[in-house]
């Protein structure tokens, strides 16, 4: 699987942007994708996800400001942020993960885009 992902930029507090990931390759496979981010010094962290069933989870930090949204056509997800905020600046990493039998999980991983919120 393969994770191509665009839109990040600089923004004001208070301001809005939007993040697109495409997937490509065994996208048979996926059973979920999402959004994680991470700023230097701190672990990743959980921004949204979203199922092939269409089931959503949020971060706490961002439930209500963020929305996750997925477009089967064009095998793309899109986060669309709204009320960014400072702490919002990170590096925004594409996620997509296949279930594994026993319980695991195998993760495929795109470039990090920018996200950057000035006060």
């Amino acid at each position: 699987v393969q994770l191509q992902a665009s839109g990040g930029g600089l923004v004001q507090a208070g301001g809005s942007l939007r993040l697109s990931c495409r997937a490509s390759g065994s996208i048979f496979s996926i059973d979920g994708m999402g959004w994680y981010r991470q700023v230097p010094e701190k672990q990743r962290e959980l921004v949204a996800t979203i199922t092939t069933g269409g089931d959503r989870n949020y971060g706490d930090s961002v439930e209500g400001r963020f929305i996750i949204s997925r477009d089967n056509a064009k095998n793309t997800i899109n986060l669309q942020m709204y009320s960014l905020k400072p702490e919002d600046t990170a590096l925004y990493y594409c996620n997509a993960y296949r279930l594994i039998s026993g319980g695991g999980r195998a993760d495929y991983w795109g470039q990090g885009t920018e996200v950057t919120v000035s006060s």
